[in-house]
């Protein structure tokens, strides 16, 4: 499978994972597992031709571990992102002292107004590193950090989750805890 082929089934897994299971004939369950030979048939009923050995190869390389396999390697999820109602199953855990959010520079005033909020998707994603954030907010821009006081956050209340591929989820930042970090 050729980079450009990753590249096109992993944004259909996106798409279909995350947000639109319905668009090819699936349903996710309560935790957004789907059965891989499921997916595999209706999206080849759809238009969308690929094998388990091209849905390995997108699991195992997609540099975001964006997708999981179930233990026994039956069922497919996305990793978080979801715009549609699922339950990752992900226990509380307490965060490191500062997690950091890329945003591009033309949403910064209304962040730092109003805060970071899920949007479309279940849960606010924070990174543990400036490079991911730098790299989340280069998509729509210029990008801006934000670091997040996610100690101070945790000890009003605010729970935390992490999720397998190391992105922290929470249902909301306020601009209290919030700063724009130089890097």
């Amino acid at each position: 499978m050729d980079e450009k082929q990753t590249v096109k089934v992993s944004k259909f897994l996106a798409r279909v994972l995350r947000h639109d299971p319905a668009s090819i004939g699936i349903t996710l369950d309560e935790a957004g597992w789907v059965d891989v030979d499921e997916l595999i048939a209706a999206s080849r009923r759809a238009g969308r031709r690929f094998s388990r050995a091209d849905l390995d190869h997108v699991v195992a390389d997609n540099n975001k571990k964006r997708y999981a396999f179930s233990e026994d390697g039956r069922r497919i999820r996305a990793s978080q992102g979801h715009s549609v109602e699922v339950d990752l199953g992900l226990s509380p855990a307490d965060p490191p002292a500062v997690l950091f959010h890329g945003t591009a520079s033309t949403t910064l005033p209304i962040v730092l107004r109003e805060g970071l909020k899920p949007m479309s998707r279940q849960d606010v994603h924070l990174s543990a590193d400036v490079e991911t954030a730098v790299r989340v907010g280069s998509r729509h821009g210029r990008p801006v950090v934000l670091a997040v006081d996610a100690a101070g956050l945790a000890a009003t209340g605010h729970v935390f989750r992490v999720s397998a591929n190391g992105v922290w989820l929470t249902d909301l930042v306020p601009p209290t805890h919030l700063r724009q970090h130089a890097h």
